[in-house]
């Protein structure tokens, strides 16, 4: 049951989640959600070129190929396994998101610390990919928030 829960969040945190969440800001909040989901798919561009530079630059194996006790429990999406590209993604998206929408807290924290916590619990991150994807994802959204603040 629990790597079904882990198994449905690292699916959700592919993207379809995310889409979602822009869809509805959009749809609820109009130019101002589209003003938010612009920065997010901005931001979420920037998370993609980066996480897949380092994971071609650091070729660390996933913990399910280097280690015959570890069970991969899905599908890796790629070879390489620093720095997490869930993580990255969801963190950025959360601080961007909660810097537009503080209101979602409640459902964006918990969902982030899930898709972190799923990558490592279906044998695909190590602990310290998780953690350096956690920091670069805060990095990288502080940076675009400093790019493109908020609106007040």
């Amino acid at each position: 049951m629990v790597r079904a829960y882990f198994r449905g969040v690292s699916r959700l945190g592919d993207g379809a989640f995310w889409y979602a969440l822009m869809a509805g800001l959009v749809l609820v909040d109009g130019w101002r959600g589209l003003e938010a989901t612009a920065q997010l798919a901005a931001t979420g561009a920037v998370a993609l070129i980066l996480y897949r530079k380092l994971k071609r630059w650091t070729k660390r194996p996933r913990p399910c190929a280097a280690d015959g006790r570890i069970r991969a429990w899905i599908a890796p999406l790629d070879e390489f396994s620093f720095p997490s590209g869930h993580t990255l993604h969801a963190v950025s998206f959360t601080v961007v998101a909660l810097a537009h929408y503080p209101a979602l807290a409640w459902l964006l924290l918990p969902f982030t610390a899930s898709v972190a916590m799923s990558r490592v619990v279906l044998g695909l991150h190590y602990p310290s990919d998780v953690l350096a994807a956690t920091g670069i994802g805060v990095a990288l959204a502080s940076l675009s928030l400093l790019v493109s603040p908020v609106a007040a």
